[in-house]
């Protein structure tokens, strides 16, 4: 309702959003994914809760080539290892075994098969990867160790909070460290300029030709939300929703700041 009070296609930062503002980071997060398709290997993405990680990840993968790249998204990652393996195993194709040796013989043999036989890539890209139990860390370069560690035969992508990246420089995963090909860190938009400008681009891709929120309005959004694209999001939506409900045509500060409130 509110979408069509103020003629919105989707809610602006909102999840239906296609066309992702970029300054920069996301360019070089593109560069690196493209590196990790043409050369596999073993990629770190860190940021905040709602700094846009899965979001990035999921825009790159709109032009992936399903006949040359097998993509395998896992963010169910408190559980065992076992558990772990076994579900990429599914998503492979595989009748998982019970026991973890024959699993990954299994495994390794149908990343080989797809590799040389059907010349197609496995992706797997682990979201809220900080949860991961310590033995996977511990165990996985050993997975990754292809015909005597002399081919790359997946490319691995983990997604995490940033202390993720503080687990891996851990002594104990240095073998997992010393794999990573690239290594990535999404910043909040906390720049009064840069969040300005991701504002206004949020409103122009939902179908809006101005923000709808006067600068002092940008301020309390861009304060509020601490420079992260999902709760300045959510902000937005409760202030439009008040604001529909008003029958307004902007949203002036106080429904900004009831909406900020009301989300406390």
């Amino acid at each position: 309702m509110y979408l069509a009070h103020f003629g919105l296609r989707h809610a602006p930062l909102g999840k239906e959003a296609t066309e992702l503002w970029d300054d920069g980071a996301l360019t070089l997060l593109k560069e690196r994914f493209k590196w990790l398709l043409d050369s596999p290997g073993l990629g770190l993405l860190t940021g905040a809760p709602g700094v846009g990680k899965t979001a990035a990840l999921r825009s790159l993968l709109q032009g992936i080539n399903p006949h040359r790249f097998q993509v395998i998204y896992l963010s169910e990652t408190d559980f065992g290892r076992l558990d772990l393996y076994r579900s990429f195993a599914i998503a492979l194709g595989l009748d998982p075994p019970n026991r973890r040796a024959r699993l990954w013989r299994e495994l390794k043999a149908r990343i080989a098969d797809l590799a040389d036989n059907k010349h197609i890539l496995p992706v797997w890209i682990i979201d809220e990867a900080q949860h991961l139990p310590e033995e996977f860390f511990r165990d996985f370069p050993s997975f990754l160790n292809f015909a005597l560690d002399s081919r790359d035969l997946m490319t691995v992508w983990l997604l995490g909070h940033p202390q993720l990246a503080h687990t891996l420089d851990r002594a104990t995963h240095a073998a997992l460290a010393g794999r990573l090909h690239v290594r990535l860190h999404l910043a909040p938009i906390c720049e009064r300029e840069r969040f300005a400008a991701l504002i206004q681009h949020a409103f122009k891709t939902a179908g809006s030709s101005h923000t709808l929120i006067s600068d002092s309005g940008l301020e309390l959004l861009r304060q509020a939300s601490q420079g992260l694209p999902r709760q300045a999001a959510r902000i937005l939506r409760v202030a439009m929703q008040i604001g529909a409900g008003k029958h307004l045509n902007h949203l002036p500060d106080e429904v900004l700041s009831q909406a900020i409130t009301e989300l406390r």
